[in-house]
């Protein structure tokens, strides 16, 4: 959902992005178009701050920019280059680059997950490790904290809203940890 409450985006596996108008306080739903332009399924979504615009990320590595009131794409660069967001749990992005390992395939890392203060970003990867990133990430295989405590690959990451922890799920260890941020 966006910050301004009024448009719900949903990734789906036929390549598009759905959009949703919101209103009776989140209680109505009406679809307002189909945001077509992918060619692979859709695995990542982010808001910009002022709910205008829409980053997605899709199973080819794709990373592409939307208007979603109006499901157009953008391919400007001088207009997404300086957007906000109000998220960023895309793992593809110049604000997260940085956050690949050297001879990765592309797959290996399957969340990430700003900090709400904008200082920190968190991946979960393939090989059960959490990491902890300065936020952006912008620089070639940046320097991580590495924690370890699953079992098998990690599925998940998200701060808490005051950032004090962190959560990251697991794969086939169907566990939920829980990491404070010191």
């Amino acid at each position: 959902m966006c910050r301004d409450g009024n448009f719900l985006a949903i990734g789906s596996h036929d390549n598009c992005i759905y959009i949703y108008g919101v209103s009776d306080n989140g209680r109505k739903y009406a679809r307002v178009g189909k945001c077509s332009g992918h060619s692979s399924f859709i695995t990542h979504l982010d808001w910009s701050v002022n709910s205008q615009f829409l980053m997605s990320n899709s199973g080819d590595y794709e990373i592409l920019y939307w208007v979603p009131s109006a499901c157009k794409q953008v391919v400007s660069v001088e207009t997404t280059r300086d957007i906000e967001w109000a998220t960023y749990t895309c793992t593809l992005g110049f604000h997260v680059f940085g956050v690949w390992p050297e001879g990765s395939d592309g797959t290996d890392i399957n969340a990430a997950c700003r900090a709400h203060e904008k200082k920190l970003l968190s991946t979960g990867d393939d090989f059960g490790k959490v990491h902890l990133f300065s936020y952006p990430c912008s620089r070639f295989r940046a320097p991580s904290h590495v924690y370890s405590g699953h079992s098998s690959h990690v599925t998940n990451v998200d701060f808490l809203c005051d950032d004090s922890h962190l959560i990251s799920t697991g794969g086939k260890d169907t566990s939920i940890m829980q990491w404070r941020v010191i």
